[in-house]
C-alpha cells in the first residue's frame, strides 16, 4: 500500500471520527434542549481544528513508518494523481450539493444553527465520498 493510500485512508477515518465527535459533543451540551439553542460554534470549530492536528501528525507517523515509499521519494505516480483527481471531482460534486443546500436554508430564512450544521455535514460527505471513491479506485482500478 503507498503512502498516498494509507493517507487516504487516514483522511477518511478523521473526517468521521470528527464528526462523529462533534455530534457527541453537540448532544451532550443540549441535554434535553432543543438543539438548535445549544452553543454549537465553539465544538464544531474544536472539532474541525483536532482534525487538521490529527490529520498533519497522522500524516508524519505515516511518512516515518512508510519505508517502501522512501525508496521512490514518497512522490505519487501517475497512478495516484489520476485517483486524487477521480477524488476530488467526487467530493467536490458534494461541496456544491451542501453549498446549494446552505443557500436555500438561508432564502427560508432558517436559524444559523442549521446552515451552519448542513454545510459541516456536506464537508464531512465530501471528504467521505471523495475518500471512498479513492480507495475504490486503488483497490479495483480505473
Amino acid at each position: 500500500m503507498s503512502y498516498t493510500e494509507k493517507n487516504t485512508w487516514l483522511f477518511g477515518f478523521i473526517a468521521v471520527a470528527g464528526y462523529v465527535t462533534y455530534l457527541i459533543v453537540l448532544f451532550t451540551q443540549a441535554g434535553g434542549r432543543p438543539i438548535e439553542q445549544t452553543e454549537y460554534v465553539v465544538p464544531m470549530l474544536a472539532t474541525i481544528g483536532g482534525a487538521i492536528v490529527v490529520g498533519i501528525l497522522g500524516g508524519i507517523v505515516i511518512v516515518i513508518a512508510t519505508r517502501a515509499d522512501r525508496d521512490n521519494g514518497g512522490k505519487p505516480d501517475v497512478r495516484d494523481k489520476e485517483i486524487e483527481q477521480a477524488g476530488e471531482r467526487v467530493g467536490n460534486s458534494i461541496v456544491v450539493i451542501g453549498a446549494l443546500g446552505a443557500l436555500v436554508l438561508a432564502w427560508l430564512e432558517v436559524d444559523h444553527f442549521w446552515i451552519a450544521n448542513e454545510i459541516y455535514l456536506a464537508f464531512v460527505l465530501s471528504a467521505l465520498l471523495g475518500t471512498m471513491t479513492r480507495l475504490g479506485l486503488y483497490r479495483r482500478g480505473f
